[in-house]
């Protein structure tokens, strides 16, 4: 293989093992992302029972007020009843007063009511800062637990990272930026190497989705230094260090040349 496509394999390589690496840390931290969402979704329906409380707390404020308020003028009614200066007015009155305590029954259910949920929200907001507090407990622990060997993996990536950006630097641009590309999309698998299913024929296929290649493939990447695609999956084609041409071309034709 030519220069670039040599400087490609070497990149493919140096990103294969940082994004190895990085899978490992993965691995590693998956159950303290897991404990650190289930810590943060509590956060947010607390911050959220805090909210709707406190509508709750302001509203039942407003009705005791309101109950307040209206206790002052039914208080009122009875007093300017004793002072109605004939019947008529004076049953007016008891009518004003009768449907003002409708009135103010109608507001102490709903104050009573509130009051309950108010009552009810509170003890399961208090449950819930509980269980906060017993899952952020645990998240420090699990966090304790692993410390040492997160340390370690992200040294051996912080280690790995540069050898992959100097193995990308050798790359020509346009050549790296279809290995990018198709690493991208094929998540780090940019590039496959031949395979040759029979060592008896001269026929080969992509590693990655075992699609069969023309005959002339070898040689196209063994003579030449343009990026080649594999025509089904279009990931970039190269050869591997246990296809060395005396495997991968056929021997008869190998016999037939050194006749000639």
């Amino acid at each position: 293989m030519g220069p670039t496509n040599v400087a490609l394999v070497q990149l493919f390589q140096a990103d294969q093992d940082l994004r190895a690496a990085q899978e490992r840390l993965d691995a590693a931290t998956k159950n303290v992302r897991i404990q650190q969402r289930r810590v943060d979704e509590l956060s947010q329906k607390i911050q959220a029972a805090q909210t709707t409380l406190k509508e709750q707390q302001s509203h039942s404020a407003n009705l005791e007020l309101d109950l307040k308020t209206r206790d002052a003028h039914i208080e009122r009614l009875r007093t300017q009843q004793q002072t109605a200066k004939n019947n008529k007015e004076y049953q007016a009155f008891i009518i004003e007063i009768s449907t003002a305590k409708q009135d103010r029954g109608k507001v102490e259910e709903e104050a009573l009511a509130m009051m309950e949920a108010v009552e009810r929200d509170q003890a399961e907001l208090a449950a819930m800062q509980s269980a906060h507090e017993a899952e952020v407990t645990k998240l420090g622990a699990m966090k304790a637990e692993i410390g040492d060997t997160i340390a370690k993996l992200q040294a051996e990536i912080d280690g790995l990272r540069p050898a992959c950006d100097q193995a990308a630097a050798a790359v020509p641009a346009t050549a790296r930026e279809a290995f990018e590309r198709l690493a991208g999309h094929h998540e780090g698998e940019a590039m496959s190497a031949l395979i040759k299913p029979d060592r008896r024929r001269e026929e080969y296929a992509c590693s990655a989705c075992m699609m069969d290649l023309v005959t002339d493939i070898y040689n196209k990447l063994h003579t030449r230094d343009d990026l080649v695609f594999c025509p089904s999956c279009r990931r970039i084609l190269y050869i591997p260090d246990d296809l060395p041409p005396e495997l991968a071309v056929h021997q008869k034709k190998r016999k037939a040349e050194a006749t000639a």
